[in-house]
């Protein structure tokens, strides 16, 4: 198991790299630099000792050694659209899209079994027909499409949650509680939005899951035990049908990312998603980088996690 374990991690470190590495040479490799945008009060003169000084004339391989160079120091660069370092922009907005994130795949997985173990005790019922087809639909819907009409169904058409931000401009001046209300408002629609788009897919993975495991010979044991069907479900099937979930942990993890950043832009919600796609409209070499290198770093401890998970329940995939 030790040898597995060390095996991901030298994998882990090679995906990382490969990812920085295709980043690092796509976003220079597009018209423009961090000093090409509109500065009417910057001179071209200026531009160019810019572009001179921070390494922007040498050639690509050049840079990238020295790219390689400033992270390996724990240095991830300047952000000229932000004007501040890229460590400070992540240190804000990481934490951001984390709460997100994390909140967004535990109700999702909460709901999604739930659904998706009550459709496999009704299979072929009315509610499984309905539930399977309302899946398909939200599992269908991509994800920018998905926020937007959740965006106009519940700040414009049903106006009783705030249209995006994090807080309120008044948050300041509200009392302790009034401020804790505030933040939850906010949370709601990006929150539900992720939520709502990730638990179809693991809800029809959880039906298939234990509609696997209920024709199995110890199911049928625990029934002629007399034991009642909820507590064969939750107890017995169950407990078998969620070593896959552990596997669709580590897989719906890079989807989540890549849809955190779409509905951080729909809901302005100040996370690294949202300065992601300001990056790469500003052409900010670094910061787009580094939120690259941060996504496939948290992809990879996902993913690792999950497999160390796997071999932990099962193990007959530790040999």
């Amino acid at each position: 198991m030790r040898r597995q374990i060390l095996g991901r991690l030298a994998q882990s470190l090679i995906v990382v790299v490969i990812v920085t590495t295709i980043s690092f040479f796509v976003i220079r490799l597009a018209p423009g630099d961090p000093f090409g945008y509109d500065l009417p009060s910057i001179t071209p003169a200026i531009k160019q000792h810019w572009r001179q000084q921070f390494g922007y004339d040498k050639p690509l391989g050049e840079q990238y050694v020295r790219y390689l160079g400033s992270v390996a120091r724990g240095q991830l660069g300047y952000s000229f659209s932000l004007r501040q370092p890229v460590l400070d922009v992540l240190e804000q907005t990481l934490p951001r899209t984390l709460l997100l994130t994390g909140l967004s795949l535990s109700l999702a997985f909460a709901i999604g079994i739930f659904v998706g173990v009550a459709q496999a005790a009704r299979r072929g019922s009315w509610f499984d027909r309905i539930a399977s087809a309302t899946l398909l639909t939200f599992y269908s819907l991509p994800d920018f499409w998905g926020a937007l009409m959740i965006l106009l169904l519940f700040s414009a058409w049903i106006p009783i949650l705030p249209a995006g931000n994090m807080i309120d401009t008044l948050h300041d001046y509200m009392s302790s509680s009034q401020q804790i209300v505030d933040r939850l408002k906010h949370l709601v629609l990006p929150v539900g939005a992720l939520t709502l788009l990730t638990t179809a897919s693991i809800a029809r993975y959880q039906r298939t899951a234990m509609l696997e495991v209920l024709p199995s010979d110890f199911i049928r044991t625990a029934r002629a035990k007399g034991l009642s069907e909820r507590e064969v479900l939750w107890r017995h099937a169950l407990r078998m049908a969620l070593t896959p979930m552990v596997t669709l942990a580590g897989l719906l993890l890079p989807a989540l990312l890549g849809g955190a950043l779409f509905v951080e832009k729909v809901f302005n919600w100040p996370g690294m998603g949202l300065v992601a796609a300001g990056a790469i409209t500003s052409h900010d070499y670094d910061l787009v980088t580094a939120t690259v290198i941060v996504g496939s770093v948290l992809v990879v401890i996902g993913n690792l996690l999950a497999d160390l998970l796997h071999l932990a329940i099962d193990p007959r995939i530790r040999d």
